[in-house]
């Protein structure tokens, strides 16, 4: 086994408390319309959470996106070639990885997560079944750009984003988000840098709803769990059991939203402020926009992200892109 010592970029004050989880929670809150940014959902209880969620049967992603990197890794390889070090955004679990890495024959992994405790835990798991294969665990908030370490430098870079959690981000975020990625994967006005990304498909209502209010309560739990971050990082005193977990389709927008539904007229303290919320009022914490052929494409290309190739289940549910760092272009 072989995971390197990892990078550490997040930033904590005197009292240890995560600064940026702070800000945005304070300044998410004191909004209009309350909103935490869907990142924060990640501490470990959190990630152990979504993995569970990516079990269920009604939760089609997960084993959507395992059966295209399950049937294409050939074509993945050819299209790739070896020697890649292979920079995964948001890693989690790296349940997915395995097919990757072993389809491609790359020279390193990097995996980029905001939750240390659970990235460290798994950057071990994924090295003990790639004896020789370097892995460097970068804990790190991968929504901005991220210093790569040292030693993978001067590899040629694949980022690997599955999950399809580009939907999380609202389209001028998502675009701002994949041109991070460039940066961080070194991508200058030049080919040679590749993507490998995961995207949602557009389809039906049920569906989609099903998806994301299970009947087990999974991603109820996984959405509450949100305020418990709060209370235990935050000196917070919201009380969880006056919200419930809401889930909705915004068709104008073409997005499943959740939210945190207030059940009553409430107050709450939390780092020494105070909020009030009526009956009624929500947070908003997450969004998970769907896309056709033409939506998805049109994301990656505002982004310097040419698609190179189209990959969709058996049930044509869920895309799979490989896309090419490109010269961005002002004129046609």
């Amino acid at each position: 086994m072989t995971v390197e010592a990892g990078l550490r970029i997040v930033e904590h004050d005197a009292q240890g408390i995560d600064t940026a989880f702070r800000e945005d929670v304070l300044a998410g809150l004191s909004q209009r319309h309350k909103a935490v940014p869907a990142r924060w959902f990640y501490d470990e209880t959190g990630s152990q959470l979504f993995e569970d969620i990516t079990g269920l049967p009604v939760y089609y992603p997960t084993r959507a996106e395992t059966e295209i990197l399950e049937r294409h890794g050939a074509d993945f390889a050819a299209a790739i070639g070896p020697g890649r070090a292979v920079v995964e955004f948001g890693s989690g679990s790296s349940a997915k990885t395995p097919l990757v890495l072993r389809a491609i024959q790359p020279a390193a992994y990097v995996p980029i997560d905001i939750s240390g405790d659970f990235l460290r835990q798994s950057a071990a798991t994924l090295a003990a079944g790639f004896p020789g294969l370097p892995v460097y665990p970068v804990e790190a908030d991968f929504t901005k750009p991220v210093a790569l370490p040292s030693e993978v430098a001067d590899m040629p870079k694949l980022g690997f984003f599955p999950g399809s959690t580009i939907g999380n981000l609202v389209p001028p975020s998502a675009v701002d988000l994949l041109r991070s990625m460039r940066r961080t994967l070194g991508a200058k006005d030049h080919g040679g840098t590749m993507l490998l990304i995961g995207m949602d498909r557009l389809k039906d209502e049920a569906t989609l709803l099903a998806a994301y209010d299970d009947p087990a309560g999974v991603t109820a739990a996984f959405n509450l769990n949100l305020l418990d971050r709060i209370n235990r990082e935050l000196d917070g005193d919201v009380p969880r059991e006056a919200f419930r977990h809401l889930a909705l389709w915004n068709d104008a927008l073409g997005r499943i939203e959740m939210h945190l539904a207030a059940q009553r007229d409430l107050s709450f303290t939390i780092a020494g402020k105070t909020f009030a919320m009526a009956s009624g009022e929500t947070i908003h914490t997450e969004n998970s926009h769907k896309y056709d052929l033409r939506s998805a494409a049109m994301l990656l290309l505002a982004a310097g992200w040419t698609p190179r190739a189209w990959h969709t289940d058996s049930a044509e549910r869920f895309y799979v892109a490989l896309a090419e760092a490109t010269e961005p272009r002002t004129a046609p």
